[in-house]
């Protein structure tokens, strides 16, 4: 088998990291970023990216060490450290589930809206039937479902973004408005705006626990057949890479499409999914509406999908850990009650809060952000621990990475709170 068919084989995830990250923090805050500050973000941007991508890059990491050398996940690793560990996780994870799976949908929602010129008024049907749709997709097809859907969204989109990038940058910038002002981003918003983007680039760091999650499901689907450490490793960094790529791209559609316009980027889910669209179209055709319309849908349908499960798996592995069930049966008996119980929390959340997926989105990059340094130290102490042969810790270059982004988490962390308290 060749080395591409051995690859193509082995993705599973790295794909689903790669689907989950590119929801809300690239569509949206990617795009905003761009037609907020245009070119003056570029370099703020880019470093902001590879900030993100590299010191969080050794927590996600060792998220895929440590289930592929000890079989066991990452939370069942935070029990091994204390109750303590295991509780804060349990009460992140809580946060995650009244913030997060919310902002995604209300977002999937309004693409689904528009793709289907579906009036303002039945957003919550349209959400309703969204939930129950994916929950059900999710009890009857599992992870087996996930990745193989996934690789053919992935492609749609990236060449979708592949060509729309290089559509606009060959027809260069929009005019400017005459009453246009150059914002300054060394402000309170833009720094704000800039540290928000960092601690929600590629995604959040509680994320890593996911990823471990769907390992120990790809393990499952492989008969239990673990793959060497190393391919491992190369699967997810592909995954990884990918969303650093995508949010350049929808930085540079946002600046050439929308920067200079005095256009706001809407709060509400279905005028965003509108400008969404537009940027597309505009830049290679109206022909191309229901394609690039579909392929924004199928990637938000695909995020959300990809974290319902992830929150749904996460959430009965923590309640498996503290009340010392067995995880097999566990997951078994009590993933589809999860995956719904999930949907209607949920979909009371959307309701509440109704079109504006801005405070939503604000409140898990608050939360997400903060605790980031935290989650990545815990899971520096799994794969340091002696469940983890010395062979196979991770190296001193490695070790000392992660401890440079606690560090460099930690300091944002606290200036972040001086800006929001002070």
């Amino acid at each position: 088998m060749s080395t591409i068919k051995i690859l193509l084989k082995n993705l599973g995830p790295g794909l689903l990291f790669a689907s989950m990250a590119i929801g809300t923090s690239h569509l949206v805050l990617s795009t905003k970023a761009g037609a907020q500050y245009g070119w003056i973000m570029i370099i703020p941007i880019i470093l902001a990216n590879i900030l993100a991508n590299i010191l969080k890059y050794p927590f996600f990491e060792f998220g895929i060490r440590y289930t592929n050398i000890t079989n066991k996940t990452l939370i069942e690793g935070y029990l091994y450290r204390g109750k303590g560990y295991l509780w804060f996780y349990a009460l992140i994870t809580l946060v995650s589930t009244f913030t997060i799976l919310a902002a995604l949908y209300i977002v999937t929602t309004g693409l689904f809206m528009n793709l289907f010129q579906i009036p303002n008024t039945y957003q919550n049907t349209v959400a309703l039937s969204l939930f129950i749709f994916i929950s059900i997709l999710l009890i009857i097809g599992k992870y087996t479902f996930l990745e193989r859907s996934l690789k053919l969204v992935i492609s749609i989109l990236f060449i979708a973004l592949l060509i729309t990038t290089i559509s606009v940058i060959n027809k260069g910038p929009i005019t400017l408005a005459s009453d246009f002002k150059t914002p300054v981003i060394f402000n309170e918003v833009g720094i704000l705006f800039l540290i928000g983007l960092i601690g929600w680039m590629p995604t959040t760091v509680e994320a890593s626990s996911w990823v471990s999650m769907w390992s120990i499901e790809k393990l499952k689907l492989n008969k239990h057949k673990k793959l060497p450490l190393k391919e491992a490793l190369l699967e997810f960094n592909i995954g990884y890479f990918l969303t650093a790529i995508l949010a350049v791209f929808f930085l540079i559609i946002g600046w050439m499409t929308l920067y200079g316009s005095n256009t706001k980027i809407s709060s509400s889910a279905v005028t965003f999914a509108n400008q969404l669209i537009t940027l597309f179209t505009t830049n290679i055709g109206n022909w191309t509406y229901p394609f690039i319309a579909f392929a924004a849908f199928a990637t938000m349908f695909s995020t959300c999908m990809t974290a319902h499960d992830a929150i749904a798996r996460v959430s009965i592995d923590i309640v498996g850990q503290l009340s010392n069930r067995q995880q097999k049966n566990t997951k078994q008996r009590y993933f589809a009650i999860t995956i719904i119980i999930l949907a209607i929390i949920n979909f009371i959340v959307i309701t509440g809060f109704g079109a504006n997926m801005g405070q939503l989105v604000a409140l898990a990059t608050f939360v997400s952000f903060v605790i980031a340094p935290i989650i990545g130290y815990m899971n520096l102490k799994n794969v340091m621990s002696k469940e983890i042969p010395i062979t196979d810790q991770p190296k001193k270059g490695l070790q000392l990475l992660a401890y440079i982004g606690i560090v460099f988490l930690s300091l944002f962390s606290i200036y972040y709170f001086w800006i929001v308290l002070f």
